[in-house]
């Protein structure tokens, strides 16, 4: 006798195969609401106590547990001692299983969900069955994802059987469906015991990583990679993964990472009116306002070059008056948490273009970052560090004026998010000038003041935030030639005394944070 064992919690299109299934004259076996519902829809199943001689207990918690269904489904059929085993204990082979798991996944998305409720959605029986099939893939069929039943039905209606290379093809399916669900079980218990424990705790030796893949992007950094988007489970709304795509293609890989740039942005300005305009994960323009059509003038007149084909991303809704004025350029992304309805219409009008509504209420985002490099990975907390402006502390004879310090506060949260090594230009609200990612400051410091000067902004209040120590005067003496009163940086270099007697020397006043925003 053929058998098959059904124990499902997603029952989509499980009465299509289960129907095969039995007209094939193969018995199935089945447990609890499983068994209802097939029995409802006319499917004749026995129950799983009946096959092995022990009633369901402990609310549930033990029903497959059992000999009689890991034997039946662990027994190698070529094996002469399995199968004298399997008739000296009477256990019946099983040669067909559709399980699919408890939805703990789903259940901690719920941010109202406590441990207890997260607990109770952890699957045992399934996965022991699921990886008892697997491993036995050589006789039997072992079925996970609904996904799969056109296949299965499809090659039983043909054959009478499965092909070996789909039964492969499932069993791997399956050790990549379990690994995945326990790895979001462990980061779910590492997460909740981590606010319970002191910092003294003692971290895991083993990291425990898992996504669920979104689709296949078209191509990655470059048209000759292939790439693909997973989404972490557990991660906060305000992630880039959580976006509603509302018009245009599905985003790129570069846009994928742009567009969590200019999210990242965003956080720094969760109590004011903003507008982030970025490009090769540098900000080209970051502003202000108070209205999000203001902050958007002034972002634009940040860099009215670089803009060009970028993402845009935004704190408010986007307006009637401001989708006007974007339908009027090439962007690739528009992000924000919500757009007027008359705004998407005439958003819309250009089919490419990517509109993303993403909920901005979630500020936490402090999962790990996680960086690949060759033959492992790196893992670190964000750069999340409160810091208070109070305690900066003040290295030259000049103070700053009151305009000077809430310049420097703006500029200081930009600096963060440029690439090292970072200069940026700014005044109260709005960038004037971003230098990214060169390999000396001063380098950095002629790229962001040239493109200030050259954006024909009036530069009195200009200030400049430095990411890292300025280690040499060079940078002071750029800074006084062209008009800028104040500084902003970590302080820390060998040559502090030196830099700051410069900076003395030009009446440039000049605040130490002693943090610095290294983004490499």
């Amino acid at each position: 006798m053929t058998r098959a064992l059904i124990s499902v919690s997603d029952k989509t299109n499980l009465i299509a195969i289960a129907q095969v299934l039995q007209e094939m004259g193969i018995e199935i076996i089945s447990t609890g609401g499983t068994q209802a519902y097939l029995s409802k829809n006319g499917i004749t199943t026995i129950a799983i106590e009946e096959v092995t001689g022990f009633p369901e207990i402990l609310d549930g918690r033990v029903k497959t547990l059992h000999p009689k269904v890991h034997g039946g489904l662990l027994a190698l059929r070529d094996n002469r001692n399995h199968m004298q085993a399997l008739e000296e204990h009477q256990i019946e082979k099983i040669d067909y299983i559709i399980v699919n798991l408890y939805p703990f996944k789903e259940t901690i998305q719920d941010p109202n969900v406590n441990l207890f409720e997260a607990i109770e959605k952890i699957d045992i029986g399934g996965p022991s069955m699921l990886r008892s099939a697997a491993k036995n893939y050589e006789s039997v069929t072992v079925i996970s994802d609904p996904e799969d039943y056109e296949q299965v039905i499809s090659e039983l209606k043909e054959h009478g059987a499965t092909c070996l290379s789909t039964r492969k093809l499932l069993a791997q399916k399956v050790f990549a469906h379990t690994a995945s669900y326990d790895a979001a079980i462990a980061s779910y218990l590492s997460k909740q015991l981590s606010e319970e424990q002191t910092k003294d705790s003692i971290d895991s030796d083993t990291l425990t990583l898992t996504g669920e893949r979104l689709h296949e992007l078209r191509y990655g950094e470059n048209s000759h990679q292939t790439a693909t988007v997973y989404a972490n489970p557990q991660v906060p709304s305000y992630s880039i993964t959580k976006a509603e795509k509302l018009n245009g293609k599905n985003l790129s890989f570069n846009n994928y990472r742009d567009a969590d740039a200019a999210i990242k942005i965003l956080r720094e300005f969760s109590d004011q009116i903003c507008a982030v305009a970025v490009k090769h994960l540098n900000p080209c323009g970051v502003a202000i306002g108070n209205t999000i059509e203001e902050s958007f003038t002034r972002c634009y007149e940040s860099d009215p070059v670089s803009i060009f084909g970028g993402i845009v991303a935004f704190n408010q809704p986007i307006t009637e008056k401001l989708a006007n004025r974007l339908h009027q350029m090439f962007l690739d992304v528009i992000i924000a948490p919500d757009f007027e309805e008359e705004a998407l219409e005439i958003l819309k009008q250009k089919p490419n273009v990517r509109l993303l509504r993403l909920k901005m209420d979630d500020l936490t985002m402090e999962e790990k970052e996680v960086i690949s490099v060759s033959g492992g990975i790196l893992v670190q907390d964000q750069d999340l560090i409160e810091e208070e402006p109070s305690e900066w502390v003040l290295m030259t004879e000049k103070d700053v004026t009151s305009i000077q310090r809430e310049a420097l506060q703006f500029a200081w949260k930009v600096a963060k998010h440029v690439k090292s090594n970072a200069i940026v230009v700014t005044n109260e609200y709005q960038t004037f000038g971003i230098g990214a990612g060169q390999t000396n400051r001063v380098g950095a410091a002629k790229i962001a003041i040239e493109q200030a000067e050259q954006s024909g902004f009036d530069l009195t209040n200009m200030v400049l935030a430095s990411d890292a120590f300025i280690p040499m005067i060079d940078t002071i003496e750029y800074a006084h030639q062209h008009q800028v009163k104040a500084i902003i940086q970590p302080g820390g270099s060998i040559n502090d005394q030196e830099v700051i007697d410069k900076a003395n020397e030009y009446n440039i006043s000049m605040l130490a944070t002693n943090v610095r925003h290294f983004r490499h």
